[in-house]
């Protein structure tokens, strides 16, 4: 049975392709397009035509037959069920070379986004800019979460301090965080947290690399195989 998220009735599994969908709807109203069908958006958000009916349809769009999907209209529609339509205020903690690439990001703004807050622990850091925000130091975390109404939290620390940090992000109040940090984190069932691993991630390609250069060396064996059996004849 797919796993559905609070009271909403919508599986987890839709909810992370509707962020696709949003992006490939956007596209298409950059380029002046009014309606779309599920195969072209499908395509764009790179998903099969019947997964993208089945996810709208627990959104309780289902399109118009002969029209299919009003694009502006099923834009607004998934922002209202992703909770972007008022913007969500961002902290980081942990201001290293990732941290500031993170604040530098450009798309907040276009996804309902706004980097409120830069936490460092760092005697370094703290007290300098980036991204035009004065770098505060973590002791004064749950201040500054209060003071900036901060909602979701990306946690760019050192693995080793990670689970301490996000223990104070809870406390203070957020339940969704963003983990960038290597390691995985112990906290209630309330809290939702989506970890980024890039080692992780790198190691997945590389196994798939190593298997697809084995299955071609098998390829190249069996073909040098035929190549003497055929000699030999």
């Amino acid at each position: 049975m797919a796993e559905t998220l609070g009271d909403t009735g919508i599986p987890g599994a839709t909810v992370a392709r509707l962020p696709a969908y949003l992006r490939a709807l956007r596209d298409l109203e950059g380029r002046g397009v009014e309606t779309t069908s599920s195969t072209e958006l499908a395509e764009l958000a790179g998903v099969g035509s019947a997964q993208l009916r089945k996810d709208l349809s627990f959104l309780g769009s289902y399109g118009t037959r002969g029209v299919g999907y009003v694009v502006d209209s099923l834009a607004t529609y998934i922002t209202s069920a992703l909770g972007v339509e008022d913007e969500h205020r961002i902290a980081i903690v942990g201001i290293g070379s990732l941290g500031h690439a993170l604040a530098n990001y450009s798309g907040y703004g276009t996804r309902g986004f706004e980097v409120a807050a830069l936490l460092d622990a760092s005697p370094d850091v703290v007290g300098t800019e980036a991204a035009g925000l004065v770098i505060e130091h973590v002791d004064a975390l749950e201040e500054v979460f209060a003071r900036e109404n901060v909602t979701i939290v990306v946690l760019a620390t050192p693995a080793h301090v990670a689970q301490d940090v996000a223990e104070r992000v809870v406390e203070a109040g957020v339940r969704e965080i963003l983990n960038f940090a290597p390691r995985a984190l112990q906290l209630p069932e309330d809290v939702i947290v989506r970890s980024v691993d890039v080692g992780s991630e790198l190691q997945i390609l590389a196994f798939h690399a190593q298997a697809r250069a084995l299955a071609n060396r098998g390829r190249g064996e069996e073909g040098q195989g035929a190549e003497t059996r055929s000699a030999g004849a």
